[in-house]
């Protein structure tokens, strides 16, 4: 899923482990203290985020983008939010067994 500051992706895992979140910010998005800040306001948001959102057994991955330097911090969280509301409605649950 994308939005204009990141794009957020996961995949399922087969294990019982916890949730696992990587960061990636590529070079084009600027020099490196541009690409830490970035990282930063990514790892603040995931942190700030509420467990229930993300799904068990599962990793994800958010790419951040140039426009998370200067976009607001309560957009990008309400960005994550949706982010994630949507790939939980698009992901289908494993069978029940």
């Amino acid at each position: 899923m994308a939005s204009p500051a990141f794009v957020v992706q996961t995949r399922r895992r087969d294990d019982d482990g916890p949730v696992r979140v990587g960061f990636t910010v590529t070079k084009k998005v600027g020099t490196a203290t541009e690409r830490n800040r970035v990282r930063r306001r990514l790892r603040e948001l995931v942190k700030r985020l509420d467990v229930i959102s993300m799904r068990p057994h599962h990793d994800y991955v958010i790419v951040g983008r140039r426009a998370a330097l200067d976009r607001g911090f309560e957009t990008m969280f309400n960005d994550l939010r949706s982010a994630l509301s949507r790939l939980e409605r698009q992901t289908p649950r494993p069978p029940a067994t």
